[in-house]
């Protein structure tokens, strides 16, 4: 008898989860039509991110020279030499970017190669380890045009 009752509760139990998994569920889709537009919009700004500012103006995508002063795993080192660079030479910005476990001081936004040998050629004797690369640089900024040409 013990057994019968133990067949029987596990046939009742197999039967009610049998039946609930027989029911098949739909699933229904409700949104406000808005939100396929704002994700279109999204994916349009992602792919155009390079070309177009914040306020949908066409930006400025330059490519260009900086001259590297500066490459190594020493944070403070990178700082300090950024630091020391800008005392030395105000009228150049300069970058400091890390990929790991390496920082590099860039300076410059230079249009053409021979711009940024020129500097190259003042810095030798500051700087010991010099190098020139082609990268996305900054544009010039207005104020250091004449606009009364």
């Amino acid at each position: 008898m013990f057994s019968f009752k133990n067949t029987l509760l596990t046939l009742l139990l197999i039967g009610v989860f049998s039946s609930f998994a027989q029911n098949r569920g739909s699933v229904v889709e409700v949104k406000d039509p808005e939100i396929d537009s704002l994700i279109a919009r999204r994916l349009y700004l992602n792919r155009n991110a390079n070309n177009y500012t914040s306020n949908n103006s066409k930006a400025l995508v330059l490519y260009g020279y900086r001259v590297q002063v500066f490459f190594g795993s020493d944070r403070k080192g990178a700082y300090s030499l950024q630091a020391k660079f800008k005392d030395l030479y105000p009228e150049f910005d300069s970058y400091i970017t890390y990929t790991q476990p390496n920082y590099r001081v860039k300076v410059g936004d230079f249009r053409t190669r021979s711009e940024a040998e020129k500097l190259m050629s003042q810095l030798r004797p500051s700087f010991p380890t010099l190098f020139i690369f082609n990268e996305k640089i900054n544009p010039p900024k207005i104020e250091n045009y004449n606009v009364d040409r």
